[in-house]
């Protein structure tokens, strides 16, 4: 990559730093830059509410004066192979604040949860100067586990209803959070996926946490507990 426009990135440079992620996805390396130590991953099932977690996050962080970017792994277009960019809409309140940077990065058929350019493109990022650097993954199942490579702490979200599933995927997704999330709080069976988590939560001596993130529910708690992670 051109150190013209890496040295744009870390200047601040918002548009530099979109345009060498887009480098990226198109193969070009970046040398031996590393993602931050302290990178956020949040992963989880379709349908948990992961994105609309991370908005409240986003809320809570700025609230604080941090800034913060998101890396948004989203499943592929059929048509374009480009993102389909719905982790964006979600989150679109906060896209025209300049402590904010968002960006979607298509998984383009890749398997583990997240896109071959996501290291990368987490390593730009973490160059460019946010306080705080999040990588949601694309919907995963059982062996969707690269984020454990990626992030200092992995935050599972799961919904009501997944109770079913703990024990099916508990060597996968289940086995890798240092936090766990029922999101959706507000709806029926939250308590009984509560329970089922907890044996897993037990052994990695980790917390699970209830929130309703179209509310605000939770959100602190699971701030100061991803803070007390990272020391």
């Amino acid at each position: 990559m051109d150190a013209a426009l890496l040295e744009a990135v870390r200047s601040g440079d918002r548009r530099a730093l979109s345009r060498a992620i887009s480098e990226v996805e198109r193969g070009d390396a970046i040398g031996d830059i590393a993602p931050s130590d302290r990178l956020i991953g949040i992963t989880g099932p379709p349908g948990a509410g992961k994105s609309t977690l991370i908005s409240a996050l986003i809320g809570a962080l700025r609230e604080r004066g941090e800034t913060v970017a998101v890396l948004a792994v989203d499943p592929s277009s059929p048509l374009t192979g480009g993102a389909l960019l719905g982790d964006r809409i979600r989150m679109q309140s906060h896209i025209d604040d300049d402590g904010v940077y968002i960006r979607s990065m298509a998984a383009r058929g890749h398997l583990g949860g997240l896109a071959p350019a996501t290291r990368g493109a987490a390593s730009l990022i973490s160059e460019s100067g946010f306080d705080r650097v999040v990588v949601e993954t694309v919907g995963v199942g059982q062996s969707e586990v690269e984020i454990m490579g990626l992030a200092a702490v992995v935050v599972l979200v799961v919904g009501p209803g997944w109770g079913d599933q703990v024990q099916a995927d508990k060597a996968g997704i289940v086995e890798i959070a240092d936090v766990f999330v029922v999101n959706k709080g507000d709806r029926p069976s939250v308590s009984e996926v509560k329970r089922a988590l907890q044996e897993a939560a037990d052994a990695r001596d980790a917390k699970v946490i209830v929130t309703t993130a179209t509310k605000g529910e939770g959100v602190d708690e699971l701030l100061a507990e991803v803070d007390r992670l990272l020391g």
